[in-house]
């Protein structure tokens, strides 16, 4: 087996030493989650957890932290946890986040627990049930199935309250959209004008070239990769499996909506891609820039799903997240005393947040890691590594051209 080297830059935590570029992955994201699902599956993490808040911060309940700290993190965990158990470290790794992980989720709908997540009062909840809605699709036989009934009852019960938030006509449709998506799958009832709706506008709002606008008027900003091209295609998706039939729309027109979706997202992988300079820098623009790797969900979502375009070859692609994990998490200054996220980019940089912003919305930097969910001997890991396209193009050697695309 074909395995990169890599070179992981000394922090407190982690002796100068060489791995491979899959054993550095999983070190980093067990560090993130680790802090995080160890104390709320004993319900200690509003105990424990160190809230920090943007200094513009908006005035809402702090509680929000948690739900976005929870729901981010397994949003992007969950197909790592998807992965069968083994006895090698990454498997004990792996199998003790998942243990604890189905107890946090209890914890997070327990009316009892310390840590029962803020469902109510605000409208923020919405978006984070979205993506622990997303962790269950992305992983139910590891993560819904196992929970005991009255768990999921009181998701089901939690997700269909949450009808009481009128999202804006922004990408919050597709937070929604996602709800009612899982409460489909789960066979509950569901609300199809929520993820009817958030289809047509999405549609709308395509500008072109891999591109949507965020409602009505173009942001040059990352929320395509976010929250938009994600959580687009993963609602198409479930409707697509299941032959749900909207109002206006055919089976077949479904299926083009998606086959257009996914040819959108590799083209908006192929520049995602090519924004990784030479040294694993990217361009920093729009809001939530704190958000970190969540940049790439797009790109590591056509990993893991097998879609990379033709341009893009495995080792390539992992090669250049793996750079950019690097130019982040070499500093100092990512992490608190407690081993949680810190407001920042690539340290603690706390003046950069924005007003909506706290450290649990940090976690929304493990959607790059969803590559984990393809087992080690997959190409994505055995592939020798690849400079990635400025890389190839900074040292004088051949590159693809670049061009648009019409659907």
């Amino acid at each position: 087996m074909i395995f990169s080297i890599s070179f992981v830059a000394q922090d407190k935590n982690v002796k100068d030493k060489y791995v491979d570029d899959r054993t550095y992955w999983t070190n980093l994201l067990y560090k993130i989650a680790a802090p995080v699902l160890s104390n709320m599956s004993k319900g200690e993490l509003k105990k424990n957890m160190q809230v920090e808040v943007s200094p513009t911060w908006d005035g809402r309940n702090k509680d929000v932290t948690y739900m976005e700290c929870f729901g981010r993190l397994m949003s992007g965990l969950a197909p790592w946890l998807s992965l069968p158990d083994d006895n090698t470290a990454e498997g004990k790794q792996r199998k003790q986040l998942r243990e604890w992980a189905l107890k946090s989720y209890a914890q997070a709908v327990d009316p009892d627990s310390p840590d029962y997540l803020l469902w109510g009062n605000e409208g923020q909840p919405l978006v984070d049930a979205a993506y622990i809605a997303g962790s269950f699709l992305r992983a139910p036989e590891q993560l819904w199935e196992p929970l005991d009934d009255l768990t999921k009852e009181r998701y089901i019960k939690e997700f269909q309250q949450l009808r009481r938030i009128d999202p804006p006509y922004t990408n919050w449709l597709l937070f929604s959209a996602m709800i009612e998506t899982f409460l489909m799958e789960a066979g509950a009832q569901y609300d199809m004008y929520r993820i009817h709706s958030a289809i047509r506008k999405i549609e709308e709002w395509y500008v072109g070239d891999g591109w949507y606008s965020d409602g009505e008027h173009f942001s040059f900003d990352y929320y395509n990769s976010y929250v938009i091209q994600p959580m687009y295609v993963q609602v198409l998706q479930v409707l697509v499996d299941r032959k749900i039939l909207l109002r206006d729309k055919s089976l077949e027109d479904i299926q083009k909506n998606l086959d257009n979706a996914k040819k959108r997202m590799q083209r908006y992988g192929i520049i995602l891609e090519r924004f990784i300079s030479p040294e694993g820098t990217f361009p920093l623009f729009g809001r939530s820039m704190t958000y970190r790797l969540g940049v790439f969900q797009p790109l590591a979502l056509l990993s893991w799903k097998g879609l990379l375009p033709e341009e893009l070859p495995d080792g390539q692609v992992r090669s250049a997240l793996t750079a950019t994990m690097k130019c982040i998490f070499s500093n100092e200054g990512n992490f608190n005393e407690g081993g949680f996220l810190q407001l920042g980019f690539a340290g603690h940089q706390p003046h950069l947040a924005d007003w909506y912003t706290n450290n649990g919305s940090m976690y929304i930097t493990s959607e790059v890691f969803l590559p984990l969910g393809l087992p080690a001997n997959h190409p994505f890991w055995t592939s020798p590594s690849q400079g990635w396209t400025a890389k190839k193009a900074w040292k004088g050697n051949s590159f693809p051209k670049d061009h648009a695309v019409k659907y």
